[in-house]
C-alpha cells in the first residue's frame, strides 16, 4: 500500500484526532490538515516522522496545549483556536520543539484587532523564537529581529530573574 504525502480531515466535526486512518500513512505523511474541527489534543502526532506542514485552523486548542516532540515539522498553522496568552502558547511551542530556534518555520495564530496589536505579536514571537524564517506568511527580516529583541528584552530577563529565585 502506496502511503499518501497530504491528508485531510478538515471540516468534519472530529472531537478526536483520526489516528488510525493518519498512521496508517506515517512513513511518507508530509501535509496534515485537521482544520475545522473540535480538536483539542494533538497528542499522538509526533509518531508522524515526515511530517513538515501542520494545519490546525478553527479548532478548540487552548494556550496550554501540549504538543507532542514534531521534530519535522517546519510549518504550523493555528489560526482561529482558542488561545488567549501568547507567551503560554509560544513557551510551549518552544519549550517541546526547541528545533524551531533552527530551522525555518511558520506559525500563524494573531486572530485580528490593530496593526498595532499584530505588530506587537509579531515582536513578541520573533523574539521568543529567535531562529524563526516565516511568521504569517512573511520572512522575518534582520531589522525585525533586531527591533524585537530590544523590545523583549527586559521581559525576557526579568521572567528569567523570577525563575532563578
Amino acid at each position: 500500500m502506496l502511503g499518501l504525502r497530504c491528508l485531510s480531515f478538515a471540516y468534519q466535526d472530529l472531537e478526536e484526532i483520526p489516528y488510525i486512518s493518519i498512521l496508517q500513512h506515517q512513513d511518507t505523511l508530509e501535509v496534515l490538515d485537521l482544520s475545522y474541527n473540535l480538536l483539542e489534543h494533538p497528542a499522538l502526532l509526533g509518531e508522524l516522522e515526515k511530517l513538515t506542514t501542520l494545519i490546525l485552523d478553527c479548532n478548540n486548542y487552548t494556550s496550554h496545549v501540549k504538543f507532542p516532540f514534531m521534530p519535522s515539522v517546519t510549518t504550523v498553522w493555528i489560526n482561529k483556536n482558542k488561545i488567549k496568552n501568547l507567551p503560554t502558547f509560544v513557551e510551549e511551542v518552544r519549550r517541546k520543539n526547541s528545533q524551531y530556534d533552527e530551522q525555518r518555520s511558520c506559525t500563524k495564530l494573531f486572530n485580528g484587532g490593530s496593526l498595532c496589536q499584530y505588530l506587537d505579536y509579531r515582536q513578541y514571537v520573533i523574539s521568543q523564537i529567535p531562529g524563526l524564517e516565516v511568521l504569517d506568511d512573511k520572512e522575518v527580516l534582520e531589522e525585525e529581529r533586531i527591533e524585537a529583541q530590544n523590545v523583549y528584552k527586559l521581559q525576557r530577563s526579568s521572567v528569567f530573574k523570577k525563575k532563578k529565585t
